[in-house]
């Protein structure tokens, strides 16, 4: 069976695909670790530098770290913080994805169309928007489309669907900041529960028992701490993510005065003639 991945319309079965053949590559390849003696394997170990070691105990002792600590927080609840932050992220790298394939080179872009329009090639400039991914190819599009019509209802018509594409460029950032506000106050609501649990472990055993109240108030700290981990990580990604939108909203409104200019001055020509 032969796969072509140029005719996958979805990016993500490209990946699924991809890491489907690296999973059956590497699948024989860890299946013959059984046949590696056991001996040899030591020897290995021995002979391996005590700095890299060092390294890999700090590395598996911070897992074992993380891991105690969450399960610390009771592993129920902090799941649905660690949830909010897979299902955050997934949001952002989203928009990053779609933001970044919407980018171009907007001079270059605007050069071109610029010659194109200047030759009274309306149609190849019509078809050079067409070609070109983005928001701002279809802002100018949109303009070029009613070139026939006067400058008040061309810019009428370019800002009108420039608000439409600034609003598919914001698409899923509401999601994003549900999760920024989900993640700590899942985190306090687990800190409360925690406390009443405590101060009911305290009840029950009928002493003030330091030990008690230290152990109760730290599970109920963790959860805290998780979601406040977990609100200023997406939180960068969000930061991110609106300084794109940003940069091409500005290069849209850019593009539109130029795109104007342009028309206005075709009109102009037209009018002496």
């Amino acid at each position: 069976m032969h796969i072509h991945f140029n005719k996958c319309s979805n990016w993500w079965l490209k990946c699924g695909l991809f890491v489907f053949l690296m999973i059956g590559v590497l699948t024989p390849v860890i299946g013959q670790t059984d046949s590696i003696p056991a001996d040899s394997i030591m020897e290995a170990i021995n002979e391996m530098p005590e700095e890299l070691m060092d390294e890999e105990e700090e590395s598996v002792g911070f897992y074992k770290a993380i891991k105690t600590k969450f399960i610390e927080g009771k592993a129920g609840f902090m799941s649905i913080v660690a949830l909010a932050l897979v299902l955050g992220l997934a949001f952002c790298i989203e928009r990053i994805i779609y933001l970044c394939l919407a980018e171009i080179d907007t001079d270059s872009f605007m050069k071109d169309l610029d010659n194109l329009i200047s030759k009274g090639d309306i149609e190849g400039a019509k078809s050079l928007c067409r070609n070109t991914r983005g928001p701002v190819a279809s802002v100018c599009y949109q303009g070029l489309v009613r070139i026939h019509d006067t400058m008040s209802d061309i810019e009428r018509s370019v800002s009108s669907y420039g608000s439409v594409q600034i609003a598919n460029l914001e698409k899923g950032c509401s999601w994003i900041r549900l999760f920024i506000a989900m993640a700590p106050s899942l985190g306090f609501l687990g800190t409360v529960i925690g406390m009443v649990i405590a101060f009911n472990d305290i009840q029950m055993a009928g002493d003030l028992n330091a030990t008690v109240v230290a152990a109760g108030m730290k599970v109920a700290l963790i959860t805290t701490i998780f979601g406040i981990i977990v609100a200023l990580i997406l939180q960068l990604f969000y930061n991110y993510i609106l300084s794109m939108i940003d940069r091409l909203t500005v290069e849209m409104e850019e593009s539109a005065i130029t795109l104007m200019d342009m028309i206005g001055k075709i009109k102009e020509a037209s009018d002496e003639h």
